[in-house]
């Protein structure tokens, strides 16, 4: 059974010959340059054999090029820090244009995916990470001034998330024109630690909806992440794709749980800090644990979220083979 055979078959349910197996993560410094970035995903996803491998540039991607400065510090899970916010007045949500798919940061990415697709081929589905409007609009202002600007002034906030937004179908629309199965859409904001239901309804679910919504039919793995301590699950439904993923390991609800409120496969089993703190016993314990939980149905077996730069190769050895001894 091929990768695209084992992922559909258990987005439908259907019997496959085992729990497909991912993993993703930053490449900070390779992550700025198209064939750089490019050779970390490849070498990544050759040396694990993942089912399908994620290209997932620098966090700040799809928000630098107006004109925000980020850099990496050091941080373990490989994510960038902003060091100037574009964003400082209400005001300047209005000023804010949709940026060029082709050009900039967006054209860098586009370049490496046609080159890790020359390598790979057809063999290996390709998702690209993609980040909601609301969490572009925290990475440009800050979370505390986004919080503050959009229970104070939401008309221009709207305006920018209505920027953002156009920004990102724009480039869906490019992306739609590479050889990729999907895209992995990055919705940090449904996170009640962060906004009520009323506020993630009013300012995050209708640009999530809109941009879901055009996905082409062409992308037939679509996977949604709900991150965060606290995730709104409940809005998962909402959302036509494949698969949705959360840290299920470190929030509610479980997998089994998980599955029942959603159509598709369900994502998760194993801890991110586990990835780097555990012992290879220990991952391949969880991960087998994941797939009795599920009954290996609907199933795809993968960390909770990126995964750190500093994680053993033991301990990714350890995902990837216990999947093949769960047979």
């Amino acid at each position: 059974m091929n990768k695209r055979e084992r992922l559909e078959r258990t987005i439908t349910g259907e019997p496959t010959d085992r729990s497909p197996v991912i993993a993703w993560r930053h490449f900070p410094g390779d992550d700025q340059r198209s064939l750089d970035f490019a050779g970390a995903v490849l070498h990544f996803q050759q040396t694990y054999d993942w089912d399908a491998a994620f290209i997932t540039p620098a966090n700040g991607y799809m928000v630098t090029d107006y004109g925000a400065g980020d850099e990496w510090t050091g941080s373990a899970d490989g994510q960038r820090v902003f060091q100037k916010r574009a964003i400082q007045r209400t005001l300047d949500w209005t000023a804010l244009r949709p940026l060029d798919p082709a050009r900039g940061s967006f054209g860098r990415v586009a370049e490496a995916i046609r080159v890790v697709h020359d390598s790979l081929g057809e063999s290996v589905p390709l998702l690209v990470t993609v980040y909601a409007p609301l969490v572009q609009a925290a990475d440009l202002s800050g979370q505390l001034t986004l919080t503050r600007h959009l229970r104070t002034q939401a008309e221009r906030v709207h305006t920018g998330l209505n920027t953002f937004a156009e920004s990102t179908l724009r480039w869906i629309d490019a992306l739609r024109r590479l050889p990729i199965a999907g895209i992995h859409y990055v919705i940090d904001a449904a996170d009640y630690t962060l906004y009520s239901e009323d506020e993630y309804t009013a300012f995050g679910l209708p640009y999530d909806r809109k941009i879901i919504d055009s996905l082409p039919s062409k992308f037939w793995f679509n996977m949604i992440s709900i991150s965060g301590e606290q995730p709104m699950f409940k809005f998962a439904g909402a959302f036509k794709v494949q698969a949705v993923h959360w840290h299920d390991r470190a929030a509610e609800p479980t997998l089994a749980i998980g599955k029942a409120l959603f159509a598709g496969a369900a994502c998760g089993g194993v801890g991110t800090r586990d990835m780097y703190l555990a012992t290879p016993n220990a991952i391949r314990d969880a991960a087998r644990e994941a797939i009795i939980q599920m009954n290996a149905h609907r199933l795809i077996v993968a960390p909770g979220g990126v995964i750190p730069v500093t994680t053993p190769i033991s301990n990714l050895r350890a995902l990837r083979d216990a999947v093949e001894r769960s047979i």
